[in-house]
């Protein structure tokens, strides 16, 4: 059987990765809320992560699958649009966690000594701090999830060739990749003494390779033939990770469920994902990266400053305070991605290109990347 054909752009996964990050958002920011309970759902906000993971082996695969497999795919202009796309706002918001936690101590107020942790700047300036080399958290923290990407990109030759000899096989690369995710998550909890899913400086490059995995093969899945039905099969699954989140099911399960819901979303046609096709939820899901990234440069300054102003005890904020800096962060990371995030990766690309064409090079014969391209 032939693969059926696909559309280059996604809208309903691009929406999608707008939730996964404002899911990661409510973990970090929901401690500030002066309220006494924390829902399960929210708890489980890490897991936003693995989501991105997963997209991005599905979307990576989406655009360079066939090139790896036809031997049209050139290894070092991948590296370079995957620095385009990540490095440029990886290295702003270091720098602005660094102003920050500089500013705040001369300004009296306390600041965690391991922000500003020159001992492990050499690590982040190269994205390697989630593969053992930094010697603890530091700077913008969640970027170790970039370093952990940086990782899959590196060995995407090994994750591509592997998905192009099951291209055939979908189903047999969906079950061997959902093996190897909850047979990795179980020993290495046995191992280690806690989840793969919690690691972050420590062994964060390890985490992405199963959720990379099951991506690149859902995408085979996808690539075969999309869901019959699949907005009926995407509120199924959205749905069940609900569920499953709010009763603090294994990570492992609803980690199935987000790729179950992925390849749903990867199936709904553009005409028919209504608002998830829409101009501002594509748009959203755009900025997605943005919003990740300047999470926490903006909870450092926000939370603090909100914190000063109203007296809030142990930087717990009053719910409207709290709403007011949360429903801030989209604002942020869209200046984030219109200042530095867009034109610094249209700038490397355009440079890629007049070398290429300087030597008189020609492209990698991979797809056109369209906005469904994930952080990955």
């Amino acid at each position: 059987m032939t693969p059926v054909q696909t559309p280059d752009d996604l809208r309903s996964i691009t929406s999608l990765r707008f939730v996964a990050a404002m899911w990661v958002v409510m973990f970090h920011y929901w401690p500030n809320l002066d309220v006494g309970f924390l829902p399960n759902i929210v708890a489980k906000g890490y897991l936003g992560v693995e989501l991105f993971f997963v997209l991005s082996g599905f979307i990576l695969c989406h655009v360079y699958l066939a090139a790896a497999g036809e031997k049209r795919f050139s290894y070092g202009g991948f590296l370079w649009a995957r620095i385009a796309r990540v490095y440029p706002l990886h290295l702003a918001t270091l720098i602005g966690v660094g102003v920050l936690a500089f500013g705040a101590s001369m300004a009296g107020m306390a600041v965690d000594d391991s922000v500003l942790s020159w001992k492990s700047l050499p690590a982040n300036l190269l994205m390697v701090h989630a593969w053992g080399f930094a010697p603890e958290a530091g700077w913008n923290h969640p970027s170790w999830s970039i370093s952990a990407e940086w990782f899959a990109y590196l060995l995407f030759p090994v994750f591509a060739f592997a998905a192009w000899k099951l291209r055939h096989r979908p189903t047999a690369a969906v079950a061997g990749a959902a093996a190897l995710m909850l047979g990795l998550y179980a020993a290495f909890e046995a191992l280690a003494g806690f989840p793969l899913t919690q690691a972050t400086i420590a062994w964060g490059a390890l985490r992405i390779v199963p959720c990379f995995a099951l991506g690149c093969a859902l995408y085979l899945a996808y690539r075969r033939a999309p869901l019959h039905r699949p907005g009926l099969s995407a509120a199924v699954f959205l749905v069940a990770l609900v569920v499953a989140s709010s009763v603090m099911a294994w990570d492992g399960a609803i980690v199935l469920l987000a790729g179950g819901l992925i390849l749903a979303l990867a199936s709904l046609p553009n005409a028919q994902a209504g608002p998830l096709a829409s101009k501002p939820a594509v748009y959203l899901g755009e900025i997605s990266y943005s919003v990740y990234m300047v999470c926490i440069p903006w909870k450092l300054a926000a939370v603090n400053l909100a914190a000063q102003l109203t007296g809030a005890e142990d930087k717990r904020l009053h719910i409207f305070v709290w709403l007011a800096v949360v429903a801030a962060i989209p604002l942020v990371a869209a200046a984030s991605y219109h200042l530095v995030e867009r034109p610094a990766r249209k700038a490397l690309r355009d440079l890629a290109e007049r070398r290429r064409a300087k030597k008189g090079g020609k492209t990698a014969g991979e797809r056109v990347l369209q906005p469904s391209e994930t952080i990955g």
